[in-house]
């Protein structure tokens, strides 16, 4: 396996996979196959495609360790910049088709409803660490800072479950909730039980 993840292909293979869902929104939404509500299914669309990839990211360090497949560091910032990116259009899509670009009804919404204030802290977040992503950003803040403000992905995490308990709290419906919830509990109580196993 890690001969296959360091092959020179693995990158491009995994971007093309993590621009499916992008690919299959846009002609889904120009073929009008987005249901009744098409404003709604893109909004939920590219939230449930970030915390999907917030799972995948967590998930690298796991499985790299189990598997012994040393080669998927290669890929965690790749993933961790698709969670920033899908997590952004699914604030543009918030902002644009729910709020019409008006930025004072967009800052009141957000101060009003605490599940967008939420998420709306969380993509801050995302925002933060994707920009401290690149080789030349961590070599000037230093190895030791990075990897603090990068453990915020624990907190980005734990709001990200909170943005979209909120949202579904209104439906009744939470079994999707219990399983992000039960995925990222997993993830998170590996790195603590490794934290203090050191």
């Amino acid at each position: 396996m890690n001969t296959w993840l360091l092959h020179r292909r693995a990158k491009p293979c995994l971007l093309v996979l993590l621009c499916l869902p992008l690919v299959w929104l846009v002609w889904a939404a120009v073929s009008d196959r987005l249901g009744a509500n098409p404003a709604e299914a893109l909004i939920r669309s590219t939230g449930d495609w970030t915390l999907r990839c917030l799972c995948i990211t967590l998930a690298i360090s796991p499985l790299r360790e189990f598997f012994k497949w040393s080669a998927l560091a290669r890929f965690r910032r790749m993933v961790g910049v698709s969670t920033f990116a899908y997590g952004l259009l699914h604030m543009l899509a918030y902002s644009w088709l729910d709020m019409g670009l008006e930025p004072a009804d967009i800052a009141a919404d957000i101060v009003k409803r605490p599940f967008i204030l939420v998420g709306f802290t969380a993509l801050l977040l995302l925002t933060a660490l994707a920009a401290t992503s690149f080789n030349a950003v961590i070599k000037a803040m230093g190895a030791q800072r990075w990897k603090a403000l990068h453990r915020a992905v624990y907190a980005i995490a734990l709001l990200a479950v909170l943005h979209f308990f909120w949202m579904k709290a209104g439906k009744n419906d939470f079994a999707e909730v219990a399983l992000y919830a039960a995925i990222l509990g997993a993830l998170l109580g590996w790195r603590i039980r490794r934290f203090y196993a050191k």
